[in-house]
Formats: structure tokens, sequence, C-alpha cells
């Protein structure tokens, strides 16, 4: 009794805390923090459209040396190793802010090689500020657009993120534009002043220029971004700035006033977001709330009710392409982002809703839009169906991270979670079988949106759970077993983000976290281990490490945006999920 007694007053303090965070208009939304590569590319593109201020470089030079560590580098994430390109980026913007990193960052990046040695998007910036000749990029062709949809080089292979940064890329990239930085980077390998203009383009190219910028134009999002994202929003800037257009422009003009709303103001530092959450974070908080006992009718879960209600995709985006009679349902992860709502959203926003007993129509149609984008194998990507051209990684300008939209364990994972409740045998049966195929020897599931295994377990066990399968069921317990040889003395969980590369970090690291020790007690939970120690363990490190305001400390990034390559730390996962773990356990313990 004594400890679902702490239990009740953790739930109560979290739930408190998780209500007072609420914005106007029913949101939740969390800062998505990634890394400094964001701060210094908005300097870069501000520099090329002439928009720079003394106001904006000093911000920004305050924000890229609060983030430099004691080594004079930076990284791609919170404790991680040192990156070449991250730090490349940093140093060049802090110079031409006229700020001088110090001598620890020169020689960290002269040590490991320079601009000769950093990623395409790295080279891209420099060129654009002009650093770095654009003629010595392997250039991306803007003819890729040309292409029909099933020719192996089209750019519906590519995952919806980098098909629309890549066309806006390869304008830019065949136009050559450049607004010389007057600042001498010589001694990190910088080679300023030797971009060859572009040559006249013939006919070919000039009319794929011209498909490219329609194709641009027409998918702006209503905030004048694309995607919601920030690579595609600021290639297609420097691509319609590249073009000859001006601010006179609709496009051009909306995508940077657009930007405003992306900016967090932290003191005296400035920094954008590369994206924002508001549905995916509303929809957990309303997911939390409703497990830890708060009615679906108070007020405040009938304001989140409303606002994901009216956030339903009502239209086809590029997803119609490969799914041409499927009808249009679901929800996208930003505040606009009509052309590419995600599975991951359609499942977890329709979970929300059944709680509050609303939508039923709009359920039905993301449900059924949901089953329509399942893939051949049986498992779900996260905006495209089938969209797992693998050796896309062997074209050299596909060197910054994941380009593919392939299934995942946790995407499929949420999908079944919803469709496991619902009437769709035929696409559970087959979401079901890929599922329980996909669980690793040691009994893990991997995480493709989340830092990692644990992210995948705790998905998957609840999945598998929802769709009927027992908690004896040998993935069940493999899947339990797991958990156990991973969880930490004290009872919590940790996995460092090093996973993705070396098997041997799984479900391990260094420190624990709440969000990732709620993953894992929300496996223990479905597989109905509640009341078994190691859930009680990790039930009670959670309530220990709990703050008094109710809320949770958790300065690690657990999120996932590239595995390696582009972390996210969304600030809201320290409390929604753990409210969502506890709540749950309670409902089960006092079943």
């Amino acid at each position: 009794m004594a400890e679902l007694t702490a239990l009740d007053r953790a739930i109560d303090r979290g739930t408190r805390r998780l209500l007072e965070l609420q914005r106007p208009g029913g949101i939740w939304v969390g800062e998505l923090e990634s890394n400094v590569t964001m701060t210094a590319q908005h300097l870069f593109w501000n520099h090329v459209l002439g928009l720079r201020t003394p106001d904006l470089d000093r911000r920004i030079a305050n924000e890229l040396m609060a983030r430099m560590r004691d080594d004079g580098t930076w990284s791609i994430w919170f404790e991680g190793p040192a990156d070449l390109s991250t730090s490349i980026e940093a140093y060049v913007a802090l110079r031409m802010c006229g700020v001088d990193p110090g001598g620890k960052a020169l020689a960290y990046i002269r040590r490991e090689g320079g601009i000769p040695k950093s990623r395409l998007f790295t080279k891209c910036f420099l060129a654009l500020i002009g650093q770095w000749p654009w003629q010595r990029m392997v250039p991306i062709p803007p003819e890729l657009v040309l292409l029909p949809p099933w020719s192996p080089f089209s750019i519906y292979n590519f995952a919806c993120w980098a098909r629309q940064t890549f066309v806006a890329l390869a304008v830019a990239q065949s136009l050559r534009p450049v607004r010389h930085a007057d600042v001498d980077l010589s001694a990190i390998g910088a080679i300023p002043g030797r971009t060859r203009p572009a040559r006249r383009p013939n006919a070919l190219r000039r009319h794929a220029l011209r498909t490219a910028e329609q194709w641009i134009r027409e998918r702006q999002e209503a905030d004048g971004s694309w995607g919601g994202i920030q690579p595609p929003w600021v290639w297609a800037i420097v691509a319609l700035t590249a073009l000859g257009h001006g601010f006179e422009d609709d496009t051009l003009r909306k995508a940077v006033e657009g930007w405003q709303g992306f900016m967090i103001e932290d003191g005296d530092r400035l920094r954008p977001e590369a994206c924002q959450s508001p549905v995916w974070d509303t929809g957990l908080a309303v997911l939390a709330l409703r497990a830890c006992g708060v009615p679906a009718d108070h007020p405040q879960l009938a304001a989140a009710g409303t606002y994901l209600l009216g956030q339903e995709v009502t239209v086809k985006g590029d997803w119609a392409i490969r799914a041409p009679k499927l009808a249009p349902g679901g929800w996208a992860f930003e505040y606009e982002n009509d052309v590419y709502p995600d599975t991951d959203d359609a499942a977890v926003i329709s979970l929300a809703l059944r709680e509050l007993d609303l939508g039923d129509k709009a359920v039905g149609r993301a449900l059924d839009w949901l089953v329509g984008m399942q893939s051949r194998s049986g498992g779900w990507g996260a905006f495209d169906v089938d969209n797992q051209a693998m050796w896309l990684y062997k074209i050299p300008f596909c060197d910054f991270g994941k380009v593919t939209d392939e299934p995942s364990a946790d995407v499929t994972a949420h999908a079944l979670e919803v469709l496991g409740r619902e009437e769709y045998p035929e696409a559970t049966a087959r979401g079901v079988a890929w599922l329980l195929a996909e669980q690793e020897q040691d009994g893990s599931w991997f995480g493709r949106w989340g830092v990692n295994h644990l992210y995948g377990t705790g998905a998957a066990l609840p999945a598998l759970e929802a769709c009927g399968i027992p908690s004896d069921h040998p993935a069940m317990r493999r899947g339990v077993a797991w958990l156990d040889s991973v969880q930490q003395e004290h009872g919590g969980f940790g996995e460092d983000i090093r996973s993705y590369a070396d098997p041997a970090w799984r479900g391990r690291a260094p420190f624990a976290a709440p969000s990732q020790t709620a993953w894992a007690l929300l496996g223990y939970v479905a597989a109905g281990n509640a009341e078994i120690g190691n859930a009680r363990r990790a039930a009670d490190y959670l309530c220990a490490v709990q703050r008094e305001d109710g809320d949770w400390d958790e300065p690690h990034f657990t999120g996932t945006g590239f595995p390696l390559d582009f972390m996210i730390r969304y600030h809201l996962y320290r409390i929604s999920f753990p409210l969502l773990a506890l709540g749950r356990m309670r409902e089960r313990l006092s079943a």
C-alpha cells in the first residue's frame, strides 16, 4: 500500500504540472531541441538574403558560445562526441559574427581535416557565403524532378524529408548563388572566391528548373514552411532567391516571415527549432492525462480534443503518388503540414480521440488511411508506402543521414496499438507477423524515432497486447527478459545514442532518463508484469526522481531524427511518458 500511495502522489503532482503546461488553444508543445547547425545555418541564409542585423549576430553568437564544450567543440547531442561538420558550421558562424571561438576549436577542426572532410550540407552552406566552390561538390541534378514516379531514380524513392530538400538544393547547386562573407577561413581549409559561374542552361535544364520551382511552390504550407521542417524550408528560400525572386514574391516573403514562429528567445540568446511538434505533444499529453484518471470531459482535455480535430488532414499529399486510390485522413506532426501527414500521428491521435470519445468519423478516416499506408511487408513507415530503396545510400550526395522511410518497429507498433482495438483483422494480422519477425535476438525491438531499443520495445509490447497476444507468448517473455537484463540498480533505464552504431550500448547508458525509464515501464505493464518487482522498481525510480513541482529533469536527447546524425530532445517527453507509464501501472494495480 505504501508504494501505491507514493504512486498516487507522483501522479497527482505530475498531472497538475502537465495541465499547467498547456498553452492557449488546447495545445501542448515543448521545444524540439536539436543542435547548433540550426543556429549557424540561420545566420548563413539570413546573410545570403541580406537580412543580418547586429542584434541577430550578437544573439546567435551568444547561443553558439553557450553550446560550445570545454574542449572547443560542438556535438550533435548532449554529451555526444565532437562532430566535425557541426563544429565547422558553429565556428564559421561565430567568425562571421566577429567572435573568436578560441584556439581549441580551431585546433580540433584542423586536426580532423577541416572543410574538405565535412559533409555535403556544410559545404553547400559555405558555398553560399563564398568560402567553398560549388563545382567541387557532387551535384544533385534538378532533372530528377522530371523522372516519373516509377523510375528507379525518381524523387519519390527518397523519403519525404529528403526529396523536399534535394529538389530545392538541386536548384541552388545548379545556379551557384554566392553572397561573399568577409571572413578569413583559410586556416580551416576554405577555398574562397573560386566558384565558377553556372554555365548557361540548355533547354532540358531550363525545363527542369521551371518544373522544380513549380514543385517547390505547390508544396509550401500555410505557415510558410515546407513540411514544417528546417532543411527543405531553408533550401527552398535559397532556391527561390537564386532564381531571381525577391520579397515581392508571395511564396518567398511568406517563407521568410514564417520563420519568426520557429525562433526560441532564450534571454540574450536566439536559436531556431528544426521542427515543432504540437499535434504529437498534444496527443501524448491527452493519453498521459487520461491514463492518470483525468476525466474525458475535463475542460482542458475538451479543448485539446477540439484542437486535434481541427488539425485533421483532409487533402492528398505526396503519399498519394504511391497510393492514388487512398482517401486522405490522419494527422501531421506540426502546426501546418497538410502535404505530409504521418502514420505515427495518425495512430497516436486516433488513440487520444478514442480516449476522449470524440471525432468518430475523423478517427475512422484516419484508420482507413493508416491501413492503406501499410507496406507490402506488413510494416509501416512514417510517411510513405514501400519507401525502402536502400541502394540510394550508395549515391555520393546522400551523406547526411536517413534518406529512406522503410517500415520500422516503433511506427508499426503504434499503428498496431490502435488497429488491434478496431475492426481491421487482415492489416492487424500482417502487422503483428511483421513485428514479431523484427524482434531482435536479444528480445528487444529497434527504435527508429526514439532512442532506441528501449523506445522500440516500449512500443512493441503494448502493441502486441492490444492485438491480443497473451503475456505468456514467447515474444512477450523475451521482451521482458531483455528489459530485466538492462535495468539499472536503482530501477531506472537509460540508453546511449551510441547504441545505433554499437550493439553493446543497447538499453545501456551511464545515466537513466525519465522518458526511457517510462518506455521500459510501459513494456512491463503491457506484458502483464505490473505487479512484478522490476516494474515496481522502475516506477519507484520515477517517483523518487520527480521534482517537487511534479516535473522531471531530462537533459539527454531521447528522440531521433536521423539515427546518430540528427538527434532530438523533446522537452515534454520528460513528463508525458512518465505520467503515461505510471498511470497505466496504477490502472493495472487497481484492476
